[in-house]
């Protein structure tokens, strides 16, 4: 709350109550109040806030997609009325509520950044990302082994600059830096810069019945901005994951949105970074088990999104030869087909 009014420490008042409502999740991890007959809502009332924090208070509300209502609030001295922010419902998370507190602390900071310097409503486009951002950092905060690896914490690396050249639907990040070097010394001053992007899921579509996969293509910056004579990629079925939404939901939903397949069963092939040394994106890949239909091609993705993806059904054979004539240079692509001729008899003999 501090970070959102600009002031020290919030002025919280007293108890109140909000009769005829409840807390609902709302953009990502953020409750808003929700018509509810019968409940109430207790909270801390923000008193005697200044123009400029009743404005900032305002700002954020409406950049993650609430509106501001006043209410008659209860309180041990009487009614008052005051401001509070409603919404829609957003899907039940199945995070716990520490690791959403956790969300909405990384992101508010980002979306403060914005103030004064454009309109709330000119955030609706980036504030799936925003939270999607928040999202990664929060599950970025769980350490991996470190066996072979050094167990050197990121408490190590010294921070002393931080920019953001870019900040749009993508971000990107500079920052001056000192890190630890494995002779105990420490590092010269460093300029590294890191293209801020999400998690995402990444799944491919494999029917052991069948002995056929499902392959999506379509256009991509990444290959284009590359000067690639042929920008149009062979690829499994990927999206970015959402605040609160886990791996496994995500790649349920983003088959069922750009294939329109339902999956049976969700294997873990692995997760890691796609491009360490430039990017924090992280990807968690699947094989899915499901039934494919016997159409050989059609269309699928979302409107919504401006997506335009054609859909190949290809026997395991046709889809292996991929990886023999190099037409397959996607790397989730390549690994999970690699996956797949490790695990094909085991699934194709217990299907």
């Amino acid at each position: 709350m501090n970070v959102i009014l600009g002031q020290g420490d919030a002025p919280l008042g007293q108890v109140g109550v909000l009769s005829g409502h409840s807390a609902e999740q709302g953009s990502g991890p953020f409750p808003w109040a929700c018509p509810a007959d019968d409940q109430s809502i207790t909270g801390k009332v923000l008193n005697d806030l200044d123009k400029d924090a009743s404005t900032r208070l305002s700002f954020v509300i409406e950049a993650l997609g609430g509106q501001e209502g006043t209410a008659l609030i209860q309180t041990d001295e009487g009614n008052i009325r005051a401001r509070f922010a409603s919404g829609t419902p957003a899907c039940p998370s199945t995070l716990d509520d520490s690791a959403l507190q956790m969300i909405e602390l990384l992101a508010v900071p980002e979306v403060m950044s914005y103030f004064n310097r454009v309109e709330a409503s000119e955030l609706a486009w980036r504030r799936d990302m925003i939270l999607s951002r928040a999202a990664a950092k929060q599950a970025a905060h769980t350490p991996k082994p470190a066996e072979l690896r050094s167990a050197t914490g990121r408490d190590q690396v010294g921070v002393h600059t931080i920019e953001t050249p870019h900040q749009g639907f993508f971000v990107t990040r500079s920052y001056q830096l000192t890190h630890q070097k494995f002779d105990g010394s420490t590092s010269p001053q460093l300029r590294r810069e890191v293209f801020v992007a999400t998690d995402a899921a990444i799944v491919l579509p494999y029917d052991p019945v069948r002995d056929r996969v499902l392959i999506v293509e379509q256009f991509r910056m990444g290959p284009f901005g590359r000067g690639d004579a042929r920008p149009w990629m062979l690829e499994p079925v990927a999206g970015r994951l959402d605040a609160g939404e886990t791996p496994e939901q995500c790649a349920r939903r983003e088959c069922e949105e750009e294939a329109g397949i339902t999956l049976h069963r969700l294997d873990k092939i692995s997760s890691h970074y796609c491009s360490p040394g430039c990017s924090t994106e992280y990807f968690h890949l699947f094989l899915g088990l499901c039934d494919l239909p016997d159409e050989a091609a059609g269309f699928g993705g979302l409107d919504s999104e401006q997506e335009d993806i054609r859909i190949h059904i290809v026997s395991y054979d046709r889809a292996m030869a991929l990886l023999d004539t190099g037409e397959a240079d996607n790397g989730p692509l390549i690994l999970a087909l690699l996956w797949l001729s490790k695990t094909r008899d085991t699934l194709r003999a217990s299907a």
